[in-house]
């Protein structure tokens, strides 16, 4: 549950869990509910440094998949600046070139907010700024056939080199970062499961108090 006396008026939601979890549909479907107008996603995608220089391949030199690849120090920033009010200009990654674009995207304060990534929790100073966060646990075969379908239609990968990179890269990074990071989330759901239950509760939760502030009760 999510105290009503918090320090600011945005409530930010945290959702992480491995690749292919199911975190990314969850946090859409909560945006979808609420409207987006009214809740925003942050994405730690986004916050991918520019590697392209050192890529040579798919499960190559890059380990995407390790902390050291995202700027969380501006993830971060940015994410105490939403928590003040404030808009923000997010980073835009190409994930086919691996390169961080030139400019940044217009990104709108709301009152509700949703982290996602699969690192997040794994960072000690994102921890205390979410107001209430969500693991997302997904057995490691339907994880990986859910990333091979997404990085092969969305991303212009090959089969052989997303099997390559989970091997190297993402399930090891996982059982070393993401699986343990579990045990700080405030709740732990399916990714097997439809979320659309755990949704509703979430929606039914989010009420305006006399002042305006929207909490989880």
């Amino acid at each position: 549950m999510i105290d009503a006396k918090r320090s600011s008026s945005v409530l930010v939601i945290g959702v992480t869990g491995g690749s292919g979890s199911g975190k990314s549909t969850f946090a859409r479907m909560l945006q979808a509910n609420l409207g987006e107008g009214f809740c925003g996603i942050l994405a730690q995608d986004f916050y991918y440094r520019d590697l392209h220089e050192y890529f040579d391949r798919d499960g190559g030199a890059v380990n995407f998949d390790h902390p050291n690849a995202v700027e969380f120090e501006l993830f971060i920033r940015h994410l105490k600046d939403l928590r003040a009010g404030l808009d923000i200009a997010v980073p835009r990654y190409d994930f086919a070139t691996h390169r961080r674009l030139l400019d940044g995207d217009a990104f709108t304060c709301r009152p509700v907010i949703i982290a996602e990534g699969t690192l997040l929790l794994t960072q000690s100073e994102i921890r205390p700024l979410f107001d209430f966060s969500f693991f997302i646990d997904t057995q490691e075969d339907l994880r990986f056939q859910r990333r091979l379908m997404r990085d092969m239609r969305e991303r212009g990968r090959t089969a052989d080199g997303v099997r390559e990179q989970f091997a190297r890269h993402v399930k090891p990074m996982h059982d070393l970062f993401v699986g343990p990071s579990r045990r700080f989330a405030d709740r732990v759901i399916s990714g097997e499961r439809s979320f659309g239950p755990v949704i509703e509760e979430v929606i039914f939760g989010i009420k305006d108090d006399p002042i305006g502030l929207c909490v989880l009760r």
